[in-house]
């Protein structure tokens, strides 16, 4: 009976946890704290895509100049 006793526990630990998680979800100051998280969290995505799109334009800065440098040389060399 020991096997019994122990599913028994286990649904019990189960449902408390449920019950637990309901109402922390239903509490306005814990969907308060997850909405400013969850901001926090699209700031730093809008952020970092800022930063990605920076750091394109400045590689493709890059790449035109040296292509600009590389036909220079090529006119200079013709010359």
């Amino acid at each position: 009976m020991v096997f019994g006793t122990n599913k028994w526990l286990a649904f019990g630990l189960g449902v408390a946890t449920g019950v637990a998680v309901v109402s922390l979800v239903k509490n306005p100051a814990f969907k308060k704290a997850c909405a400013a998280v969850v901001g926090k969290g699209m700031q730093l995505k809008d952020e970092a895509a800022a930063f990605a799109e920076s750091v394109k334009e400045d590689a493709q800065d890059i790449i035109a100049e040296a292509k600009y440098n590389n036909s220079k040389k090529a006119e200079e060399a013709k010359a």
